[in-house]
């Protein structure tokens, strides 16, 4: 599987700072390490969207008892 890449631009001082925190860790690059902050922040996105919120949650609780699925 070949994967495709793009080039997006940063501030200079803030490549810096992240070439910085990651010396001496296991990511070989800034690009690894800036992709790998955008993936988990991504996907924590995803799963805070698609929860529901406590009073969402009570009204699907109330339904399926009614609908008599749930005791």
């Amino acid at each position: 599987m070949t994967k495709e890449f793009t080039q997006i631009m940063i501030p200079t001082n803030l490549y810096q700072k992240i070439e910085e925190k990651i010396k001496g860790t296991d990511y070989t690059s800034v690009a690894s390490y800036v992709t790998k902050i955008l993936k988990d922040h991504l996907e924590k996105g995803e799963e805070e969207k698609s929860a529901f919120t406590q009073e969402e949650e009570e009204k699907v609780k109330e339904r399926l008892k009614a609908l008599g699925y749930i005791d």
